[in-house]
């Protein structure tokens, strides 16, 4: 099949099913139903709600759903077919089917003669009875079909004719569409392309196919694309490719394959640009770390270190970029690292905001001092914010909002007993003033950023705003023991921006007393600067 942007392509989407089914992964409802409303927005035609009557939760999402509508998406049921030696019409399995109200039902039936005998405990005869009675109910009752399946390829690999009849079923009892899964992830893209190419030459031309792959041979994505080269017309995945085991093919990868790489036209220009956004959204919903490396939608997709290929991207991105990064909704990064030139250190000026130039010799001293840092332990392209605080000392324009004169922590260890809170002391100078605070925390760290926040409230109310959201710890040198150096990073935030500070020590509270200090004079800064910005604007 030729490429072009005259075919359209069905995604469907089973996040809220086979997505959570990743190890360690757990939805609510109101998780479930913000995912769905963000997968519609994005123009996602197929969502896989679920399976209703498999759990209370997934009932009660449907019936939210029949409630208010999603805008455009066509939500999907899902189920098995009926149980052996019943009658679909008969097996309370499928009455909550019928009961969630969708228009369309996706139906799972066994292509593998393994799983039939083995699994299913029946016949190969009355395997096919169960998937032609289950459609043709489902149609009877005014519901559309997608036929998922189940193993095609191991099936077709083991006995093709058995798996072809199982098709050819489905086909008859009036199944619109026929996914073929990879369900064991084990098929390679070559076996791809040529099983289903005589998938294509064996059923009717009238027949809408579909994949479905998993990624246990880290293979979905590629499998999927050669599908479609293939003859198929609707794909299946999950975003961030969540899924158990391994995982299911990625849409955040697939969608942008096809409809940039390829000219398939899958969802409209100006929601593909939303991609990177709902690939985030998602990963906070489902609370688990963003794959920052991620094709496409990881923060590190575009990102650039080296300084031959920053200087080469600067002048033209093409040199190192496959595709314009604002298309999926990403951006642009230019990385600081002791593997830096003066490109990185000119082009990451620019992202702060500060016009600097090469022949200026404070360039230089940053460049010498980033490497020195660097050295040491300290992880500038983690810690930006600590590369600005850095920058702007060297230029001169490092803003004092106050000044640490010392500090003490204190914690009370009794043997076969909890630890008690911490106490920290602190002595700080703001604005000409000594002021001695103290406060108590859940750990030394969390009493130190205490304290520092009761000396500066009364001088900055607005650091209430400021949260500490994450708090990492590496040992850089383990071999030399106790006296090892320690490495901080602190992530911040505030209403709408997070920043991340770097300290490096051989004593840990040390290294976590620069973060954390750093943390706040960096939010005091964006205050700052979000004030004299808001007073600009006014003046005009």
């Amino acid at each position: 099949m030729t490429a072009n942007s005259s075919h359209q392509l069905w995604i469907y989407d089973t996040t809220l099913r086979d997505g959570t089914q990743r190890e360690g992964l757990s939805v609510s409802i109101e998780d479930k139903l913000r995912i769905a409303r963000r997968l519609d927005k994005l123009g996602i035609p197929f969502i896989e709600g679920g399976w209703p009557g498999a759990n209370p939760k997934d009932v009660q999402f449907f019936w939210h759903l029949q409630e208010e509508p999603l805008q455009q998406a066509e939500i999907v049921a899902f189920c098995y077919t009926r149980r052996p030696h019943k009658t679909a019409a008969d097996d309370p399995m499928l009455q909550p089917i019928l009961a969630a109200g969708t228009r369309w039902v996706t139906i799972v039936g066994k292509s593998w003669d393994l799983h039939v005998t083995e699994g299913l405990r029946t016949t190969l005869t009355e395997n096919l009875a169960m998937i032609q009675d289950t459609i043709e109910y489902l149609r009877s009752q005014g519901r559309r079909v997608i036929y998922d399946a189940e193993h095609w390829f191991d099936g077709y690999k083991q006995n093709p004719d058995y798996a072809l009849q199982t098709l050819q079923t489905a086909i008859s009892a009036g199944a619109e569409w026929i996914a073929l899964c990879d369900t064991n992830g084990g098929t390679l893209p070559h076996e791809m392309t040529q099983i289903v190419t005589d998938v294509v030459k064996s059923i009717p031309g009238e027949t809408q196919l579909g994949i479905h792959t998993h990624n246990d041979s880290d293979t979905a994505v590629a499998n999927a694309l050669a599908a479609v080269m293939a003859g198929v017309k609707m794909v299946q995945g999950t975003i961030n490719g969540y899924g158990e085991r391994c995982g299911n093919a990625n849409l955040c990868s697939l969608i942008p394959n096809l409809q940039l790489k390829l000219g398939y036209k899958c969802i409209e220009d100006s929601q593909l640009s939303e991609l990177a956004q709902t690939s985030r959204f998602v990963s906070e919903v489902v609370n688990l770390a963003p794959d920052e490396h991620a094709a496409f939608v990881g923060r590190s997709a575009f990102a650039h270190k080296g300084g031959l290929h920053v200087s080469a991207v600067e002048r033209n991105p093409l040199t190192y970029e496959h595709i314009q990064p604002e298309q999926v909704g990403n951006s642009r990064r230019i990385v600081i690292s002791e593997q830096s030139g003066i490109s990185n250190v000119l082009a990451k000026a620019r992202t702060f905001g500060i016009e600097l130039d090469k022949n200026n010799p404070a360039t230089g001293q940053i460049l010498q001092r980033l490497k020195a840092l660097e050295s040491e332990g300290y992880q500038f392209e983690a810690a930006e914010a600590s590369f600005e605080l850095l920058m702007r000392e060297a230029l001169g324009r490092r803003q004092s909002f106050f000044e640490i004169k010392g500090f003490q922590v204190h914690c009370d260890l009794v043997e076969g007993k909890e630890a008690t809170n911490a106490l920290a002391t602190i002595k700080v100078a703001v604005k000409n003033k000594d002021i001695l605070e103290a406060a108590d925390g859940n750990g030394p760290v969390a009493a130190l950023d205490a304290a520092l926040r009761k000396a500066l409230r009364n001088f900055y109310p607005h650091i209430a705003e400021f949260e500490l959201t994450d708090y990492k710890v590496r040992i850089l040198n383990g071999h030399t023991g106790t006296a090892a150096k320690t490495r901080v990073l602190v992530e911040s935030r505030n209403s709408y921006q997070r920043w991340t500070t770097v300290g490096v020590s051989t004593n840990i509270l040390e290294a976590s007393y620069q973060a954390v200090v750093e943390g706040l004079e960096y939010g005091l800064l964006l205050h700052s600067q979000a004030q004299a910005a808001l007073s600009t604007s006014s003046g005009n």
